[in-house]
């Protein structure tokens, strides 16, 4: 089964940019199907109250759980003190399988840490370049997986995502997604040295087209002549031990056991 790891879904409110005003999933959806991707895990887009953003992706979820699922979205700042009872009620009431939070937002914190620890759900964080911030956090926190997208940087800085790929060949907790990521080379080595285990296909839906993200990390496999065992994890086996999808994620809304390291 494809899994598309990293997709936006439903409103924002601030109004400078997609990104922020609206992840309508219409064409998305449409695109996807045609590109064979099975399963789509979503979050917000960046919104002044995720409590009442993640309310409106537990909806699109609610409509579609065959086809979405989704991680609970976390102001590390603004959300301070209440973090923990906002994921819990993801998780818990609405099946959402972990935690998104961006440095655009605020940087990481421990208390999103110690929540993702105690419920057992990873967390995605996007550091925005900031990748040295991971061999602080991750050490610290080894029973929690963490996914860096854009391979640590959606601007495509390629000393970042070099950087990156020491990390993830270093922590067994750190992964990362394709998602945006135009330096092909860089994702190569990333399988390369890291493994297959270790990346997930991602599009950065619905912006950035999903089945043109797909084709990218298809030619990747080809390139690296994978076998069928290491293309399955790239192409959504690793997504669906990270998140703990079933073959048929709509039943999979149990609370959480923990996961182990994909591998």
């Amino acid at each position: 089964m494809i899994i598309d790891a990293h997709c936006h879904a439903g409103p924002g409110d601030g109004f400078t940019g997609p990104w922020d005003t609206c992840a309508p999933l219409d064409d998305y959806l449409a695109r996807a199907q045609r590109a064979g991707i099975a399963h789509t895990m979503i979050w917000a887009a960046f919104h002044s109250d995720y409590a009442v953003a993640n309310e409106a992706v537990a909806a699109i979820v609610k409509r579609d759980p065959a086809r979405y699922s989704a991680l609970a979205f976390v102001h590390a700042a603004r959300d301070r003190g209440r973090i923990g009872a906002m994921v819990e009620r993801a998780v818990r009431m609405h099946g959402f399988r972990g935690i998104k939070c961006h440095r655009a937002d605020a940087r990481i914190t421990r208390e999103i840490c110690d929540v993702a620890a105690h419920l057992k759900v990873p967390i995605l964080y996007d550091v925005l370049g900031e990748v040295e911030s991971v061999s602080l956090f991750a050490p610290a926190y080894g029973s929690v997986n963490f996914i860096i997208p854009h391979m640590g940087s959606y601007a495509d800085d390629w000393r970042h995502q070099r950087n990156l790929i020491d990390i993830l060949v270093r922590y067994p907790n750190v992964y990362t997604d394709t998602a945006g990521v135009r330096n092909f080379d860089n994702l190569v080595e990333a399988v390369q040295r890291a493994g297959a285990h270790k990346v997930l296909f991602g599009s950065d839906g619905p912006w950035i087209h999903p089945g043109v993200e797909l084709a990218k990390v298809k030619e990747m496999i080809v390139e690296l002549k994978l076998d069928d065992r290491r293309a399955a994890q790239l192409l959504g086996r690793n997504a669906a031990a990270l998140f703990r999808l079933s073959a048929n994620p709509a039943r999979a809304r149990q609370p959480f056991e923990g996961v182990k390291h994909a591998a």
